[in-house]
């Protein structure tokens, strides 16, 4: 097993200066409507950085001279913020969560809005990016876009990257993505060794065929990223799986209580697919200090819905027959 990983370290794991722009816009232009590129930023109260994000990706890849993305969509998870008005002001196409599949009541989470995404874009090779990224450059696109249009056997690829934590005004270069180093990458590890390659098996910034992406189930929480890498070494292998490294991530960092659910629903998801049963417990309790001594407990719900494959929703279907 540790020759494989190693090996697809070797085959599968670029930077993105492996493939320059002119090339990625060549490839495009050979593979026709295959070569099509959605970009989806999902959001919740991200008026602080959509729109640099936003201006990034149109102003470096949507223009005349590097025509790469075809649209830009930011998913509004439901904010009470300006984040719709900032992103659209900045040139993105906007669409609330609530507006897409209404028969289907919408839930609250990121893997929620991601499923419906599929059903407002149009582009053969779907991209993912965080809407809270700062300092974001058009690498982190056309990094993980860039095998898909170059190599037809690459279905799914992550970017990877340095993590810095940055907290009360000091910063550890490698503190971030503790969730990671603690849950997911030992639950791969154990479980599916496969994946132990993957430097940030977490990570919100990847891209997809849509051929693939539509036969997936989408966990509707946090669940989603480690879902989706385990879902998709089974449904196409290893191989067909890469990685790109796109530099530095710098992001807004959750609090330990935050993390702590997070932890729990990427537990969750691993479990259902090493026991495809219900989790016993689905509810995560924590403690708060009470104003007057002692600690209170704070129960929150574990999230434990998975949305099906995008391709077994009717309304997908027609739109794509259409």
């Amino acid at each position: 097993m540790l020759e494989e990983v190693e090996r697809w370290l070797e085959q599968r794991s670029w930077t993105a200066a492996d493939r320059p722009l002119d090339l990625l816009l060549a490839a495009k232009r050979a593979a026709g409507p295959a070569g099509t590129v959605s970009v989806v930023l999902p959001a919740l109260d991200e008026e602080a950085t959509v729109g640099a994000i936003v201006e990034e990706i149109r102003g470096a890849l949507m223009t005349e001279a590097v025509p790469l993305v075809d649209e830009l969509v930011v998913m509004d998870s439901g904010s009470t913020d300006a984040t719709a008005e900032v992103a659209a002001a900045a040139g993105a196409r906007v669409v609330h969560r609530d507006d897409v599949l209404p028969r289907v009541p919408a839930v609250p989470g990121k893997g929620e809005v991601l499923w419906r995404s599929l059903l407002v874009t149009r582009g053969e090779i779907v991209c993912f990016v965080d809407a809270d990224l700062r300092d974001f450059d058009a690498r982190f696109v056309y990094g993980i876009v860039g095998p898909l249009l170059t190599d037809p056997g690459i279905a799914l690829v992550k970017a990877m990257y340095d993590r810095p934590l940055e907290t009360g005004g000091a910063v550890v270069a490698h503190g971030g993505g503790r969730v990671t180093e603690l849950v997911a990458r030992p639950l791969l590890n154990l479980h599916w060794p496969r994946l132990a390659g993957f430097v940030q098996p977490l990570g919100g910034e990847y891209a997809g065929r849509r051929s693939l992406l539509e036969r997936l189930p989408f966990p509707v929480g946090y669940g989603v990223e480690l879902g989706m890498l385990v879902d998709a070494l089974e449904l196409v292998g290893l191989d067909a799986l890469a990685q790109v490294d796109v530099g530095v991530r710098r992001h807004r960092h959750q609090d330990g209580p935050a993390l702590g659910r997070m932890a729990a629903t990427i537990y969750r998801t691993a479990h259902v697919r090493l026991a495809r049963g219900p989790l016993v417990r689905p509810v995560l309790t924590q403690f708060d200090r009470a104003p007057h001594g002692g600690f209170e407990p704070r129960v929150h719900e574990v999230p434990v819905e998975e949305r099906p494959p995008m391709i077994t929703v009717p309304e997908y279907l027609r739109r794509r027959a259409a």
